[in-house]
């Protein structure tokens, strides 16, 4: 919870200071450069809920490295080995034992 607490620190200062996107990133990564795209994503989320931090500039600048980061670290990513067109082959097979309706 340290941790998490000095990436959120660092989050809020850089925010403040008008740091946007990467600067605000490579803010934090000099302030706290254990951190990782995970812990800062889950800082951010803290950040967006503390009641304190009404600023709405500084809760979007936030919330865009947020979702930038989020992104990055897995929604989009595929596995190791897979590919993205393996992904899609058992939909394609599936696909192609269905009856055609005409």
């Amino acid at each position: 919870m340290k941790e998490k607490k000095r990436v959120y620190e660092a989050l809020v200062d850089g925010a403040m200071e008008g740091l946007t996107d990467e600067a605000l990133y490579d803010f934090v990564k000099a302030r706290c450069p254990k951190a990782t795209s995970k812990k800062i994503v889950r800082a951010s989320l803290l950040a967006l809920m503390d009641p304190h931090l009404r600023d709405r500039n500084i809760l979007d600048v936030i919330y865009a490295l947020a979702i930038k980061h989020r992104l990055d670290d897995g929604v989009l990513d595929y596995g190791e080995d897979e590919e993205p067109d393996e992904r899609a082959q058992p939909a394609q097979a599936a696909n192609q034992n269905m009856p055609q309706l005409s």
